[in-house]
């Protein structure tokens, strides 16, 4: 199997404080880039000397150890994976199906990656309202798949969030505009994130984080619907909708709220408020969903 190290920066983890840090982020971006290994080292134990206490220090070393970590390799495998892959054929030139498939993949060493979370813990227990450090440490358990500890995070980041009235800071420590509406954007990005992997398994993920956003943001129509989709899932219905007349209280013209009471009502059979709602969702959607709505109304008006 052919192995090579791929370099990764996370953007949002490589800003620094001042004027002596700005000076290491070049060396370090300048090391990184150069994929000088060593050099990074050195300049990593030169930093924590000089300057223990920069909240930087922790993001460059998570950021070093999650670089250090990613591989990438190259497999073969019954079935395709990815968008970019190679057919493998039969030398036997009358049968047309491939025999297997080639394709390139990416995994992260645990043991070298683990280094980069206890950093980043570290940066995260002095400096808590970091939310860049959070969201870097989010992205890699999503990007090992790690959904429990992905969940677990996201979970303490909005309990976080009302403890410090939405304080967050960034990178340069900075305040962020709009802290709440840019979290809870983040936040639900990450529901969608659970809910395109298409695992039954994780629909317990995607609720227990939007019923802890709606605990302490109980206005937050997105995280309702997210409830109401997955009651809708698991085909419970009833619960679905009084999740979603909720939300339609708060957001009577919200398209996506108007559709998925729709997609219940279609769901247990009733027609006629189907297509009620239906009709609202194409009289306050766009191009895309109001041409959906109309579809379904004319497949629900031939069944009648």
């Amino acid at each position: 199997m052919y192995r090579k190290i791929s370099y990764i920066s996370l953007a949002l983890c490589l800003l620094f404080i001042n004027a002596i840090g700005q000076t290491l982020k070049e060396q370090f971006n300048e090391l990184l880039s150069k994929k000088d290994d060593s050099g990074q080292q050195a300049l990593l134990k030169r930093w924590e000397q000089q300057h223990p206490n920069d909240p930087e220090l922790y993001v460059a070393y998570f950021n070093y150890y999650a670089n250090k970590s990613r591989k990438e390799v190259v497999e073969l495998g019954t079935q395709p994976k990815g968008e970019k892959y190679l057919k493998l054929l039969d030398k036997d030139s009358t049968k047309k199906e491939p025999v297997g498939y080639m394709y390139g993949d990416i995994y992260y060493e645990p043991e070298i990656l683990n280094k980069g979370i206890a950093y980043i813990d570290k940066g995260i227990l002095k400096y808590p309202n970091r939310l860049d450090m959070r969201f870097g440490k989010i992205y890699m358990y999503g990007q090992i798949k790690d959904y429990d500890n992905f969940t677990k995070d996201i979970i303490k980041t909005i309990k976080y969030s009302t403890v410090i009235n939405n304080g967050w800071t960034w990178s340069d420590n900075k305040p962020l505009e709009e802290p709440k509406k840019f979290m809870l954007n983040a936040v639900q990005d990450y529901v969608n994130q659970l809910y395109n992997t298409e695992e039954d398994a994780l629909l317990e993920n995607m609720k227990q984080i939007s019923e802890t956003v709606l605990k302490h943001y109980p206005d937050h129509v997105e995280s309702m619907s997210n409830v109401a989709i997955v009651h809708l899932l698991k085909k419970q219905y009833e619960q679905g909708l009084n999740m979603l007349f909720k939300a339609e209280k708060l957001a009577p013209k919200d398209p996506i709220i108007l559709n998925n009471i729709a997609q219940v009502y279609k769901r247990k059979g009733d027609s006629r408020n189907a297509i009620k709602y239906y009709e609202k969702t194409m009289k306050y959607g766009d191009g895309q969903s109001k041409e959906y709505a109309k579809q379904q109304i004319e497949e629900l008006k031939k069944k009648q």
